[in-house]
């Protein structure tokens, strides 16, 4: 019975960790709700985070209105 609500209140912690950031995987939080990315072309793409992901090196991926773009991250620049 303890191992089950053990179980139970992890899962519910985890929940509430979760809820309140637009970061897609878990690991810090971070919360961001604009965006700016310099496309290759030259253009500026900017606007609001739907969310966003690190691969734990030089890439963003960031959702902004419905959108899903990958970049270096020199070309990203994301705030509150």
């Amino acid at each position: 019975m303890r191992k089950i609500f053990m179980v139970g209140a992890s899962a519910v912690a985890s929940v509430l960790l979760m809820t309140g950031c637009n970061k897609q995987v878990i690991d810090l939080t971070y919360e961001y709700s604009q965006a700016q990315i310099k496309m290759p072309d030259g253009t500026v793409i900017e606007g609001k985070v739907d969310s966003w992901n690190d691969y734990e090196g030089d890439q963003l991926q960031v959702k902004i209105n419905g959108t899903t773009y990958l970049a270096h991250s020199s070309n990203v620049v994301l705030w509150h």
